[in-house]
């Protein structure tokens, strides 16, 4: 009777599966039971409402809440954890755990300790995200994401979270699968983060259509961009150097680009030293380990001393000059001569017309003759200025015999031609009134005048004219390239130019030129002439060279 018993119980449970094919019930029964199931398990994952729910969230500044909750709200059921990032470990301090005869009691423990070191390795290769913490208040300062894929809705989850991070300062991505699409949407996410965020990493991210120049674009706010192993050739050399300027746009923001371990050659330089032409913003450039031979370092030494401009550069000069002009006597007050500047700002608007149609002329002819033209027209654009100044009256003739001798006193500062003229002549409050300019211009207007380098004083030799090389650029590596002794002589000549350029110009002046320059590890011997000249020169600029010459003098006026 036990047998008997237990059978219907053994067959109890697999009554259903018999049953599928003889009673249609039990499918019945069973279908909809699976129907009124299958939407609590499938629902999570899908999130038919989700997508609602993240807009609504409201960040609460810690990056490990805002991140888990989001990732929730998406539907994701195992996304990466936010942890500390890990510091190198301390010096090796011996304690009581180290005696000579451990215990019975520790041994277990040396066993465990083994098994989580073991069981650290492979947590360390697990996805993360490495966040670096402020000291005083534990508030997130920089952000590391390394070795996995960084997917659109990652992206979206980030671009809800970061927003309230107030601390944030840069943001590190290497090796996380960027392509062109993501790299939009991350530039997009940009202008959400705090306004301390200033330094973007993207490393070992190649992209196909290599779109890395949109992070340079003229509203960004980025100050430090490392593009390290992206595979970045000339057609992308050639992206950046128009993103850091052209004869429309310049970027006033980016102070440092690292462009190491690409596939740049010469050509790639040439447009890398055309983007240095005309801005005035970086101060630091590496270029190290690509492929740049002597070709590009031509290039590249050509913008470090005075080149000559080309014709579309001096015309657009003229334009700007004739443009800052018209400004300036609109800021003027004239309080003697208010017909005589309206008759002359009519004369200078008919003048400026003319040039216009003139130089549009010009382009179909050769470079003598438009660069004739063009001296005829500057010259007549000085006599309009001149003759408009208040004050400026007693030397009109200083800017006609010689056309660059005010821009030689310094053209970057127009206002300072200016206040010499109102001290001879002119009442106190007007020259009160220009010297307030003036230190306006020279506390706040510095950087207007950078933004306009074909400002800067020029000189004309030849019928060329040749304007100040890039002194702004403090720091150039090039090491591991593929120059020559070719390539080294043209840097030493840019060299020598700078050195004697800052012995002849007090520091507190503006930018002296290069400060450091590597060029080591190339296709030429340590004991080049040229190289070692270079160093000489090079090693009572370095500031690091500075700071121990100091240490040392101190030290040995302290014995």
């Amino acid at each position: 009777m036990s047998g008997e018993a237990s059978a219907p119980t053994m067959a109890s449970p697999r009554a259903p599966r018999p049953g599928i094919q003889k009673s249609s019930g039990a499918v019945t029964r069973k279908g909809d039971r699976g129907a009124k199931e299958k939407p609590t398990t499938v629902l999570p994952p899908v999130g038919e409402e989700e997508p609602k729910n993240p807009e609504e969230y409201q960040g609460t500044g810690v990056l490990e809440v805002d991140f888990a909750e989001l990732c929730t709200r998406w539907g994701y059921t195992d996304f990466p954890k936010v942890v500390t990032r890990p510091r190198p470990h301390p010096t090796f301090v011996p304690s009581a755990c180290t005696s000579e005869n451990p215990t019975v009691d520790e041994q277990p423990l040396s066993g465990s300790c083994s098994f989580n070191s073991l069981e650290s390795k492979y947590v360390f290769f697990r996805p993360t995200i490495q966040v670096e913490l402020e000291p005083e208040d534990k508030s997130v300062k920089e952000i590391y994401i390394r070795g996995w894929k960084v997917e659109e809705r990652i992206l979206g989850i980030f671009s809800k979270c970061l927003t309230s991070l107030s601390q944030l300062q840069a943001i590190n991505l290497w090796k996380v699968g960027l392509t062109d699409k993501t790299l939009t949407t991350f530039i997009a996410l940009l202008p959400l983060c705090s306004s301390t965020l200033r330094k973007v990493s993207l490393e070992g991210n190649p992209l196909p259509e290599q779109s890395y120049h949109k992070l340079m674009a003229v509203d960004s706010t980025i100050a430090h961009l490392s593009l390290r192993n992206n595979n970045i050739d000339d057609h992308g050399a050639q992206l950046l150097g128009q993103a850091l300027s052209t004869l429309h746009s310049c970027n006033r923001t980016l102070v440092s680009l690292n462009l190491g371990f690409n596939h740049i050659g010469d050509e790639g330089a040439g447009y890398i030293a055309d983007g240095l032409r005309l801005n005035r913003s970086l101060l630091w450039l590496s270029l190290a380990h690509n492929r740049i031979q002597d070709k590009g370092a031509l290039k590249l030494a050509e913008v470090l001393r005075p080149f000559e401009l080309t014709h579309t550069e001096v015309v657009k000069r003229r334009r700007l000059l004739l443009e800052k002009g018209s400004q300036e006597r609109l800021r003027s007050p004239s309080t003697s001569r208010h017909g005589d500047s309206k008759t002359e700002r009519e004369k200078n608007q008919l003048m400026r017309v003319s040039s216009f149609a003139m130089v549009e002329k010009d382009k179909m002819q050769t470079m003598k003759t438009s660069k004739g033209l063009g001296k005829k027209k500057e010259k007549s654009g000085e006599v309009v200025k001149k003759e408009e100044k208040p004050g400026s009256g007693q030397s009109p003739t200083q800017g006609t015999p010689k056309k660059e001798d005010s821009t030689k006193t310094g053209k970057a500062k127009v206002t300072i031609p200016e206040q010499k003229l109102s001290k001879g002549k002119g009442t106190k409050t007007g020259s009160k009134e220009k010297r307030s300019i003036l230190l306006e211009t020279e506390v706040v207007g510095e950087a207007t005048e950078v933004v306009s380098p074909l400002l800067e004083p020029v000189e004309h030799r030849d019928g060329k004219v040749f304007m100040p090389g890039n002194r702004v650029l403090l720091h150039l590596n090039l090491l591991r390239n593929r120059i020559t002794e070719v390539g080294l002589e043209a840097f030493l000549t840019a060299v020598q130019y700078q050195a004697q350029f800052s012995e002849s110009k007090s520091a507190s002046k503006g930018p002296v030129g290069l400060l450091w320059l590597s060029l080591a590890k190339n296709c030429f011997s340590p004991q080049c002439p040229a190289y070692t000249t270079i160093q000489e020169l090079m090693l009572p600029r370095d500031p690091a060279s500075k700071a121990k010459h100091k240490e040392e003098a101190a030290v040995a006026s302290s014995t």
